[in-house]
């Protein structure tokens, strides 16, 4: 299996996954499919999106019949699709019930039986907030189990999953103990509680310290995420496959799923969507249809793809901070991943593009951004002496000065030469300024001062006659415009 990145930003990119039967472009996702019930064929996975498809090797090993038809026929005979079809272990079974009758050497020699395209060990899924001793000795055995795969399943292609619990060093020493394998996969393992509890905070830890310990082209696996609402989150992290059945377990439960979170069918007079199943049937016509569990599962897998699309246009247009920036407000648990996210905003910058497409301000969490550390970086490779002029307002005075700077939201200073540069020239912010905003910027002002040993006018209105103001006087000459306007009066 190769994997080739196409386009990138922030950590998100658009790749191409080469497999044995048929090229995928990421980020996508993997529907599950149960060969014991099959609510929606393969050829209605592909008509929603679907390029590759995921099923339990677990299940089909128990149930007899399955067994010897997919034996017979091969995993993708039993559920009828040429498309390639990765095979899980029973993990998930193992996860929920403690126990499961299988092997991991039984189950991955199965799964080069029915010739799966992508081979899963049997990890253990740690749950969330585990004693590090017992996170610890289950990560070691499901490392172990992984190379023992790789050793069997020569000629095939392996995930290599990264468990660890909730406890970033774990999650990082077991992606580090399989990035020097060529694994073909890394699925980040156990992370269905977190998403189902909201912990999109601990989310990001984990799949951060597993991201910096693997390599930059490794494809990474977010196992059981498949909410529209997290995968923008998700993709920006750096992840490029997902699976989930949310679109069937949702379903079952009148849930509707849409980017911006869950709704509930008995409380949908409209529908907030234009896919086949919601422009032909109205909330009404769909409680009292026959088919409602078929066709609401339709519209979860619909909707999925649809945001999955739209954020590999973000990534193309070098957008994808913006489209994120609005998906974290749909939720407060979000929002704070996204801040979480934002602490690695040097680790991102590194991998970021560094021209990308119009840079949007949308609140203080822009501060932190990572285009916001490529001009600081820049700044600080610059050199600044003499007679500098800062303006944090329009208008003008007179003099002769060595350096203008202009203050910007979030960047702080640019100097007049840099303003129409990328990122701070090709960037949009309010003009009206919460204080807290302004403090902020002040504050970046007041550094830049301290730092650089020059001659200071500032000039500003009397919106920026903050505290902070009070410390740049003392180091600095500055005029408040509207004092200068008056005296021209």
């Amino acid at each position: 299996m190769e994997f080739e990145i196409l386009k990138k930003d922030l950590l998100g990119r658009i790749g191409r996954l080469k497999t044995r039967r048929g090229v995928v472009e990421t980020p996508t996702l993997l529907p599950v499919i149960n060969p014991n019930q099959i609510i929606l064929t393969p050829e209605e996975l592909r008509k929603c999106g679907a390029e590759m498809l995921i099923t339990n090797s677990y299940i089909i090993y128990r149930n007899r019949e399955l067994r010897e038809r997919a034996l017979e026929k091969g995993v993708h005979g039993l559920l009828n699709t040429e498309m390639p079809v990765m095979t899980d272990s029973g993990s998930y079974q193992l996860y929920e019930y403690g126990d499961v009758e299988v092997d991991s050497q039984t189950i991955v020699r199965f799964q080069m039986e029915i010739n799966s395209d992508v081979i899963v060990p049997l990890d253990i899924p740690t749950p969330p907030d585990a004693p590090f001793e017992r996170a610890e000795r289950e990560m070691k055995i499901s490392v172990e189990r992984a190379l023992e795969a790789l050793r069997i399943a020569q000629g095939f292609d392996v995930a290599g999953v990264i468990q660890g619990s909730t406890h970033e060093e774990l999650r990082e020493r077991c992606a580090s103990a399989l990035s020097s394998h060529p694994f073909s996969i890394y699925p980040v393992g156990a992370v269905v509680p977190l998403l189902e509890n909201y912990r999109f905070t601990d989310l990001v830890r984990v799949v951060m310290a597993a991201k910096k310990a693997l390599r930059a082209d490794a494809p990474v696996h977010l196992f059981g995420a498949g909410h529209p609402m997290v995968l923008s989150l998700a993709v920006a992290l750096g992840c490029d496959l997902f699976d989930s059945a949310a679109y069937a377990l949702y379903a079952r439960d009148d849930r509707y799923l849409t980017e911006y979170g869950t709704l509930h069918l008995s409380e949908l007079k409209y529908f907030p969507c234009s896919c086949p199943v919601c422009s032909s049937h109205t909330p009404e016509e769909l409680r009292k249809s026959d088919e409602k569990f078929r066709l609401l599962s339709l519209h979860n897998l619909y909707v999925t793809f649809e945001e999955l699309r739209r954020i590999k246009q973000a990534i193309e247009e070098g957008s994808l901070a913006e489209l994120l920036e609005a998906r974290v407000r749909s939720h407060p648990s979000l929002l704070d991943a996204f801040r979480e996210l934002l602490k690695h905003s040097e680790f991102i910058e590194k991998y970021d593009p560094s021209v990308k497409s119009t840079f949007y301000y949308s609140g203080l969490e822009s501060f932190r951004r990572p285009e916001v550390i490529l001009h600081e970086r820049k700044m600080k490779g610059m050199k600044f002496s003499g007679k500098i002029l800062v303006k944090m307002c329009s208008g003008n005075i007179s003099g002769n000065f060595d350096h203008v700077m202009i203050l910007k939201a979030p960047f702080g200073l640019i100097p007049e030469e840099l303003s129409e540069s990328y990122p701070p020239g090709q960037s949009m912010a309010p003009e009206n300024l919460y204080e807290e905003e302004r403090r902020i910027l002040l504050r970046k002002v007041l550094k830049f001062i301290n730092d650089v040993r020059a001659d200071f006018t500032v000039l500003c209105d009397s919106s920026w006659d903050l505290e902070e103001m009070d410390e740049i006087r003392k180091l600095a000459r500055v005029i408040f415009v509207d004092e200068v306007r008056d005296k021209e009066d």
